[in-house]
């Protein structure tokens, strides 16, 4: 029986390449060789190679998506994308994909587009009563007032990238006068920026997927970082984020959350594994953002919800790929 030649998609562009790399690598492993062909595609700007190991063996003909290697062409039947940020979170390798015909693993090309930019994603889903932070919203090189903000959303607030990895570039301003350095900073990653009213309370994830007529809802994960928020290195660093799945919460918060973030992946027209973020207050559970490509590393939430739920990463893989060709 012949194997699928798939391609799992790694690398990008924005600063979430190396947390990129190490998904790519967890997913290639978990792959079932005896289902699929799976081969490593790193992307970072116009440089797409085909990896053995850390070794380039090929490079790809952006033609067709395809390599070829000692004399022999590999046309790729599937992409996984496990690209943070751009151009694998953001529509623009959807599109490409849609062009070539070739079935892939995330989002389509609207879906993506709409929750990567997190100003526009909020708006969206506030229109369906979904509870969130106030927030404003900032273009690069657009006059502003910080005394404004510091009293339309009061202090702390979050500035963060509108759109882009969703751990750089964060920062919680606690004073007036902190505000314009924390837009500079976001401004580095992205050329909108989101300023968001701070709520107090604990924070939870929940990942999703839907294969076929099949919505699986992950296990719910509490995350209590070390570091004062969720920054990058309470998400990468070991031991700076103490991450509980199950979370320790009553079966009807988890229901809670475990419909919102059904909802949001349905009003979102999401596909593929998503990941949806939230801080709990007062019972309510309050929307932070979609990730469409969430991280895949081996410490990572989402394989931890699976490995929670009492199923193995190859099999869910082997099912999503299946269901996309």
């Amino acid at each position: 029986m012949s194997t699928k030649t798939i391609a799992v998609v790694a690398g990008g562009d924005s600063s979430e390449y190396i947390v990129s790399v190490k998904s790519g690598a967890n997913v290639l492993k978990a792959i079932d060789r005896s289902l699929f062909t799976p081969w490593l595609v790193r992307i970072k700007g116009t440089e797409w190679i085909v990896l053995d190991g850390d070794d380039q063996i090929a490079t790809i003909d952006k033609a067709d998506f395809s390599f070829t290697l000692n004399g022999k062409k590999h046309q790729f039947e599937y992409a996984y994308i496990i690209i943070h940020g751009t151009p694998g979170e953001d529509g623009i390798l959807q599109g490409y994909f849609e062009m070539l015909k070739i079935p892939y693993s995330s989002c389509d090309v609207q879906a993506a587009a709409l929750t990567f930019n997190k100003f526009f994603c909020n708006n969206y889903l506030r229109s369906f009563d979904i509870p969130m932070a106030q927030s404003v919203r900032l273009i690069a090189g657009e006059q502003y007032s910080a005394a404004q903000i510091v009293k339309t959303l009061g202090l702390p607030l979050f500035v963060k990238p509108s759109a882009g990895g969703s751990s750089f570039g964060i920062s919680k301003v606690k004073k007036g006068d902190e505000l314009v350095e924390a837009v500079n900073k976001a401004l580095e990653e992205s050329p909108e920026v989101i300023i968001e009213q701070f709520i107090e309370g604990q924070e939870f994830t929940c990942g999703v997927v839907k294969v076929g007529e099949r919505k699986l809802v992950f296990p719910v994960t509490e995350v209590i970082p070390k570091n004062e928020f969720f920054d990058y290195e309470a998400k990468y660093k070991p031991g700076m984020a103490e991450e509980i799945t199950p979370a320790r919460i009553s079966e009807e918060l988890t229901l809670k959350i475990q419909s919102r973030t059904a909802q949001i992946y349905d009003l979102c027209h999401c596909r593929g594994i998503v990941r949806v973020d939230y801080i709990l207050k007062d019972g309510t559970f309050y929307f932070l953002e979609v990730n469409t490509v969430p991280g895949m590393t081996a410490t990572s939430f989402i394989p931890q919800q699976i490995a929670a739920m009492g199923l193995s990463l190859t099999d869910l893989l082997s099912e999503i790929i299946n269901d996309g060709i």
